[in-house]
């Protein structure tokens, strides 16, 4: 572990809310190695060749395109980047393994969707909680590309709530298998794959259990048709019947009634790199559409010059700055949170687990914020092109089918806002984040007189991160009042709850984004930051208008007389600008940026 990383304070998962991070603590793409670049550069060389030019075959069902592209990537290592080395992987870092699959799924969602099916749930489980002779026997496999894997989970009366499946695994009587019987459906690369990490119920046990199957059809394994999806027209998605399958018992995963853990932790990882592969989708919707733009003529003038262009190119751009600074800064946390593990004598296995599990509320913050920022993304992007984007002979109609998915993809956007709040208040009730006092004096500034000096906000940002800590008080003013209000009723109240994550998310994306552009300025100078500047600035603009909207809803719905008077004073005294944007020109500066760059050139 390097002196760095040992001598800086790396704040717990979810403390963002109470403590100030500092722009040099955090990791940007501007901060990429040489070797980092060299790996993105050749990430996107593989993708502009074998798949960006060929996105129509994609959207034909070539499955079969899809499982050879897939099989190049295996070739080339990238289905290798997050493999330890002792099992046949390049055992890179978390950042590495968030940039390859950042640049490697912007070009369709068929192969975004069968590359991190494979490499995250279909592989991970078993680097991460196989057994010594399960890594070696099976991971080196994967990790080539020799073999593929798949993850059945979803059943058709199993989706959010993931411990519920019916699926049974009964051990034989002479103790040497378990049979497996159950429906599996929406399981990505099941036409093509070799191995199912499948998850299975023994007996009456509360939770269930993981298995490593292999796919063979003379065992018991038949597949449904492929599915008639409204996007990923070329990821194989088939329900899976298991009837008496034959697991040997040395095939679970983990211990018995472990599974559900193994799933839960599986898909913390999986929403930071869904949020990383939605990123390079966004960055290349604007390219098409600033190209578009530039190409198209009406009343004797390119397109791109009009306001109404300006504004959505801004916003298009603005969001996928946003995406990277918070995806990155949370990657990088990570990575060096299984870093100290490691050198505290922590497993690979142990190591990892726990580095994600501490950021679970950030993965989850991510998974949200990006999700539906590419899916406003490709909207934005059909709007451009007009009646061309809603033809099937032009990418930005594919490009919004496929991005649907995302916000369904590892849990349901509304399931992960409130698992982004309820963690939260778990940790600060294990004392991990102290959210009681900061919670209480914003309760007592509430009470007290406001000040009426004019601060100095002279300095790049001085304003807007001051805004910043009063937009975390928002959240703990929600917050804190709903707690106290509801105590361990307040998971009923999915309402509130979705109310308070959007403002919770806003925080952490729009302080990721003001952070990166300090730090940026700080080391490259103001004037060659602007537009990142005036992104930042559009970005938190928007975020507490937001805010505003979602903390006035969350405060009528519970509270009343002169405790709702006070907190909407508050809330009012908390989000007021002293020096109001011109939000205009911020949106003119970022679109004249990317027309003169004729493409989204900010990572």
């Amino acid at each position: 572990m390097s002196t760095e990383v040992m001598n800086k304070e790396i704040l717990r998962g979810g403390q963002f809310l109470v403590k100030e991070t500092q722009c040099d603590d955090i990791f940007t793409l501007e901060d990429l190695n040489e070797e980092q670049k060299m790996m993105r550069e050749s990430t996107k060389e593989f993708v502009d060749r074998e798949l960006w030019g060929h996105w129509e075959r994609f959207e034909s069902k070539d499955y079969a395109y899809t499982e050879s592209c897939m099989r190049k990537a295996g070739e080339l290592g990238f289905l290798s980047i997050a493999v330890p080395e002792a099992y046949g992987g390049m055992g890179m870092g978390f950042v590495d393994t968030m940039l390859v699959c950042d640049y490697i799924s912007g070009a369709t969602g068929s192969f975004s969707t069968a590359f991190g099916a494979h490499t995250g749930i279909g592989t991970m489980p078993i680097t991460l909680y196989g057994t010594e002779e399960q890594k070696k026997k099976y991971v080196p496999k994967l990790a080539s590309g020799e073999w593929f894997g798949a993850y059945c989970l979803t059943e058709p009366g199993a989706g959010s709530d993931a411990n519920s499946g019916k699926t049974k695994a009964v051990l034989s009587e002479d103790g040497k298998y378990y049979s497996i019987t159950g429906q599996k459906m929406w399981i990505s690369n099941a036409g093509f794959c070799n191995l199912f990490i499948v998850f299975a119920r023994i007996e009456d046990d509360k939770y269930i259990t993981g298995f490593i199957v292999e796919n063979d059809p003379e065992n018991g394994i038949t597949l449904g048709d492929e599915e008639k999806k409204l996007g990923i027209h070329s990821s194989s998605t088939r329900q899976v019947f298991f009837n008496d399958t034959r697991v040997p018992v040395e095939n679970m995963l983990s211990e018995r009634g472990n599974g559900f853990k193994i799933a839960m932790n599986a898909l913390n990882v999986g929403r930071i790199k869904l949020a990383a592969a939605c990123l390079e989708a966004q960055r290349r919707v604007t390219n098409e559409a600033v190209r578009y733009a530039s190409e198209r003529v009406q009343f004797k003038t390119p397109i791109i010059n009009f306001g109404a262009i300006k504004a959505k190119i801004a916003q298009m751009a603005t969001n996928a700055y946003a995406g990277e600074s918070a995806c990155y800064r949370a990657a990088k946390n990570i990575e060096d949170r299984i870093a100290i593990r490691v050198a505290e004598g922590n497993t690979h296995q142990e190591a990892e687990l726990k580095g994600v599990e501490e950021y679970a509320i950030e993965c989850s913050i991510l998974k949200v914020a990006v999700s539906e920022d590419v899916q406003n993304t490709t909207d934005e992007g059909i709007q451009v092109f007009g009646g061309m984007g809603f033809s099937a002979d032009a990418p930005m109609e594919k490009a919004w089918r496929d991005a649907r998915i995302a916000r369904i993809y590892e849990g349901t956007n509304e399931i992960n806002r409130m698992l982004a709040v309820g963690m939260l208040v778990k940790k600060a009730m294990k004392g991990h984040v102290d959210l009681l006092g900061p919670a209480t004096a914003v309760g007592e500034e509430l009470m007290g007189i406001p000040s009426f000096e004019t601060p100095d906000f002279s300095a790049l940002f001085s304003e807007e991160k001051d805004l910043i800590a009063r937009l975390k008080k928002v959240f703990l003013m929600v917050a804190g009042s709903a707690v106290q209000k509801f105590g361990p009723d307040l998971e009923k109240h999915q309402q509130l709850l979705l109310a308070a994550a959007d403002i919770l998310i806003e925080i952490y994306m729009a302080e990721s984004t003001i952070l990166r552009t300090e730090k940026n300025a700080k080391r490259f100078g103001e004037d060659a930051q602007k537009a990142q500047i005036a992104m930042s600035k559009l970005y938190l603009y928007n975020a507490v208008d937001l805010t505003v909207q979602r903390a006035k809803e969350a405060i009528v719905s519970f509270a009343e007389g002169d405790e709702q008077r006070m907190m909407l004073m508050g809330l009012k005294r908390f989000t007021k600008y002293v020096n109001q944007p011109n939000v205009v020109e911020l949106r003119t500066i970022i679109a004249d940026k990317v027309a003169a760059d004729n493409a989204y050139k900010f990572d």
